[in-house]
């Protein structure tokens, strides 16, 4: 298959996502679609590694991540950050509800061994997957070597629809309460306090480091050179803390682009502004799916009903402790189920699903941008506590139990 094929035919795969999204108004999320098409294909006529043919190898996906999630941390302030406790302890609570009832009901019915493989790839993303599957296949259990992976593969299945469908629930309540004058933006309340100050406003640009660089030298390269060195002090100091405390660089791109925010030295959402967020979006989501080429027919029979049985249960856990952690800080039963089920996924499905949602839910800009303050937030926070923290830390102690 040449690249250019190849290209053509994943790229047409996110479109008809994107297409199936916004004709159902979001309840069928393109991120499913996707995955159930990315799915039929490898088990058909794809090449297995037609991500990297058609120009898309892991190593440039990585490099997006890093981009992407930096350019996701310019979207919250040091205050938003300081506000999103009550997520912090929604998202833990939802990871307790997991192994609660995992390691209790799931272990009578699947057995020890598979509800510890199963629960740290359940919390989390791919490297919590790698962990636990070279951990099995160590203890000699090839069968949970290979579950380990393929539960971190297909889990979204369950997470895309039911995080659509929850979301859904709360913008409709958000915008009732917005369109009877209950409630307004984040960003509108900020904007209101202001204007008393309009003139002062307008004297403080957003890159505050460059407030004497001429606007036509802000090009699009410098842009995204700030945005890579940024990314690049985050890797660095990771790499730097390595052998006393280990960090994830991801973890860190996300504080160190709040702060760079903060500080003025790059602009809010700075890669979209350099016309670079589509692609590196593109990219990292072909990479999610890649991931799909080790789910084979033969794999999934073996192993359909401890991984549909493991999902279903952390799925109930989830609810449960998430609606304890919800009535307890006053939290929509909506919104903190919503940010437990992006255990299910993380980033960018977490992005991708609620902007999908937002537009499905109005035409107005102004109540799109309450409802992008009120729920983007959270599910992005929500979503690095889960997969990019929580579970590389649960992995390291689960393995020890095989």
């Amino acid at each position: 298959m040449s690249q250019m094929l190849a290209f053509v035919i994943i790229v047409g795969i996110l479109l008809l996502g994107e297409l199936v999204a916004v004709r159902t108004k979001a309840w069928v999320p393109s991120m499913f679609v996707c995955a159930v098409l990315f799915l039929a294909g490898y088990w058909t006529f794809f090449p297995e590694d037609i991500v990297s043919i058609a120009g898309v190898p892991p190593i440039v996906a990585t490099l997006m991540m890093y981009l992407l999630i930096t350019n996701m941390g310019t979207l919250l302030s040091l205050k938003e950050l300081k506000n999103q406790w009550k997520t912090i302890v929604i998202a833990l609570f939802g990871i307790l509800g997991i192994i609660a009832i995992l390691m209790t009901i799931g272990s009578l019915i699947f057995g020890f061994k598979t509800v510890v493989v199963a629960i740290p790839p359940l919390v989390g993303g791919v490297v919590s997957a790698l962990i636990m599957s070279e951990g099995a296949k160590e203890a000699g259990l090839v069968s949970l070597s290979v579950f380990a992976i393929v539960i971190y593969v297909v889990q979204g299945f369950a997470g895309y629809p039911i995080t659509s469908i929850v979301l859904k629930k709360e913008g409709q309540r958000l915008l009732k309460l917005y369109r009877g004058g209950q409630m307004t933006a984040i960003n509108e309340k900020e904007t209101e306090q202001a204007e008393g100050g309009a003139a002062k406003a307008a004297t403080q640009p957003e890159l505050k480091l460059f407030k004497n660089l001429p606007e036509k030298y802000n090009t699009d390269f410098f842009k995204i050179f700030r945005l890579a060195f940024v990314g690049f002090l985050a890797y660095l100091v990771s790499t730097v803390a390595a052998p006393v405390v280990s960090i994830s660089p991801f973890v860190l791109c996300l504080v160190f682009g709040v702060i760079a925010s903060s500080v003025g030295f790059l602009e809010k959402q700075v890669l979209q502004k350099a016309n670079g967020f589509g692609l590196a979006l593109m990219v990292l989501m072909l990479f999610i799916f890649d991931g799909l080429k080790q789910a084979t027919p033969s794999m999934m029979l073996e192993i359909l009903f401890p991984l549909i049985g493991t999902i279903i249960l952390a799925v109930i856990g989830m609810y449960i402790f998430s609606f304890i952690a919800g009535k307890m800080l006053k939290v929509s039963k909506y919104m903190a189920f919503a940010v437990s089920l992006t255990a299910l996924y993380g980033f960018p499905a977490d992005y991708i699903i609620t902007n999908e949602v937002i537009k499905s839910l109005t035409d107005d800009e102004k109540e799109r941008e309450m409802l992008t303050s009120h729920m983007l937030p959270p599910m992005l926070v929500g979503g690095f506590i889960t997969v990019t923290i929580v579970s590389v830390i649960l992995a390291g102690i689960f393995v020890g139990f095989l």
